[in-house]
């Protein structure tokens, strides 16, 4: 029907490829609700310098958020939420319980997730040793080094003046 659908065929080939080598007996997806969340009312610019999301993955969500419904697996997508921490709850959550949890997702802010039963999928497997190797801190720390180095793919400034040498001194 001419819809791009790039986006679905690679996400879909994803899931069934963690679902193929992890073999996981529960999981879940978790998407990002349109518009602003709670971090907007806290800090205008929060995320502020990224662009708006390309329209021909725009219209990819939907259809993606129903073939993860065939599928079988639960999907959340919470209103002035973000998906982040969303994230943060289901595997603080399980983790809590002492399932062990892998959180597949290439974004840094979850590191800070990882424990003794929660695992991070960042193009590698990450454990609390992993983190502190590439980040220089423990994962509940991440928030500490985010804040005081800055984060610029949210737009987060940081303290002037402080980078990775000296957040994580």
């Amino acid at each position: 029907d001419g819809l791009p659908q790039g986006a679905v065929y690679g996400c879909v080939r994803y899931l069934k490829d963690l679902i193929t080598e992890y073999e996981p007996s529960h999981m879940a997806v978790v998407f990002d609700a349109p518009g602003e969340t709670f971090r907007h009312r806290l800090y205008a610019a929060y995320k502020g310098t990224r662009p708006p999301m390309d329209p021909a993955l725009k219209v990819q969500i939907a259809p993606l958020q129903a073939l993860v419904r065939a599928m079988g697996i639960p999907s959340f997508c919470v209103a002035g939420v973000e998906g982040d921490d969303v994230i943060g709850t289901l595997s603080r959550m399980t983790g809590g319980k002492g399932l062990h949890t892998l959180v597949c997702s290439a974004d840094k802010d979850l590191a800070q997730l990882v424990t003794s039963h929660v695992a991070l999928l960042r193009g590698h497997r990450m454990d609390e040793d992993d983190v502190q190797q590439e980040f220089g801190v423990r994962p509940r720390q991440m928030i500490d080094l985010l804040a005081l180095q800055g984060d610029r793919a949210d737009n987060i400034p940081g303290v002037p003046g402080v980078g990775p040498k000296t957040a994580t001194a």
